[in-house]
């Protein structure tokens, strides 16, 4: 596909979600919702570099705006905890580009979790979801942390569904938009909905490497450009225009210090996937530390020196990762790229002001 700024019909533009979204934050939640008479049409101007989002929407989930403000809602509301006290946005915080900022993230009674939290933004284009890929969709992926015991904390999705109906704004809204009552299904489709429109591109590495823009990137940053496609070894997995293969690969961490995660292994029981994990996207890799699964790295630079070393030898060591005898300038210089992959679609998405009631 044709990664240049276009327009389809399928998302949510980021001037059209200040208006979509403002205007919900400020109706009246008690209200009624007016019938909806079918799918509203959305357009989303997409940035240099992505590829059209329409074609990774599924078929069982069309966008539609009244969708999206649904998830909107249901993405920032803490009651959608046992406790009242943990929303998505906890671990996925807007100002934070959709991570925490933690090694590992934090759910009910301040428990923790073992791994880090990945960024929401590009999702639309992932695959297996989470970093074991134990979810298939994008859907199951947003139901999922409801149940977990450290993370929202409910017993079962009909636990989580009871609390819900007991609020009669939630029950009207997803009569408007699913025309049927709450269920774990439909709460899935408009949180991914609203993921979905959390989207990065037009960093200045595209428009350098699309936009033609030669003072996009500073002389260091376009000598990082040829290192990560060339010495650095980068793209063997961080690779395409979301910069990730949607692949999952052994780097050794935890191989160190005795605390293995199996990673991968947990889903599929191949013992190749022992301790392997998802490759994450590059967009706002500056804005989205710590870094790995476990958070164990707070900067760019510790992250390449990690690599630069051949990350840490184990059995099961991806063959792909070796020493790379970067010099110290060419370490700079790969981190000055990834500083450029910072860049535009999902700074507009920001949490309402009040929920249904």
């Amino acid at each position: 596909m044709r990664k240049t700024s276009m327009r389809w019909v399928a998302g949510v533009a980021a001037g059209v979600m200040v208006v979509t979204f403002g205007l919900a934050a400020t109706r009246v939640m008690g209200e009624t919702p007016g019938a909806q008479s079918g799918p509203v049409p959305l357009t989303q101007e997409i940035p240099l570099g992505l590829e059209d989002p329409a074609g990774y929407i599924p078929a069982d989930n069309p966008q539609t705006a009244k969708k999206i403000e649904l998830g909107r809602w249901l993405f920032f509301d803490k009651r959608l905890s046992k406790t009242n006290t943990v929303a998505c946005a906890n671990c996925h915080m807007p100002g934070l580009a959709f991570t925490d900022g933690q090694a590992v993230s934090m759910g009910i009674n301040r428990l923790q979790g073992g791994r880090s939290a990945p960024t929401a933004i590009n999702r639309v284009y992932g695959k297996a979801q989470f970093w074991d890929g134990r979810a298939q969709t994008l859907e199951e992926q947003s139901t999922g942390p409801f149940i977990n015991p450290v993370e929202h904390g409910f017993l079962d999705y009909d636990e989580m569904i009871a609390k819900m109906k007991a609020i009669s704004g939630y029950r009207a809204l997803f009569q408007e938009v699913f025309h049927g009552e709450i269920t774990e299904q439909n709460i899935g489709k408009a949180i991914a909905s609203f993921q979905r429109t959390l989207i990065s591109g037009n960093s200045p590495a595209d428009r350098f490497d699309f936009g033609g823009e030669e003072q996009a990137l500073s002389d260091s940053a376009k000598r990082g450009l040829e290192l990560f496609r060339g010495k650095a070894r980068c793209t063997r997995c961080h690779s395409g225009f979301n910069f990730s293969d949607e692949q999952f690969h052994n780097l050794g961490i935890g191989w160190d210090t005795n605390t293995v995660d199996l990673g991968r292994y947990m889903v599929t029981k191949n013992p190749e996937d022992i301790g392997a994990f998802k490759t994450p996207t590059l967009r706002e890799i500056s804005r989205t530390a710590p870094y790995m699964h476990d958070g164990r790295f707070g900067t760019l630079e510790e992250v390449v020196d990690f690599y630069n070393q051949g990350g840490i030898k184990n059995p099961h060591l991806d063959n792909t990762v070796i020493p790379l005898a970067l010099t110290a300038e060419e370490k700079r210089d790969v981190v000055a790229f990834l500083r450029s992959l910072n860049g535009e679609g999902w700074h507009a998405a920001t949490a309402p002001t009040e929920f249904p009631k």
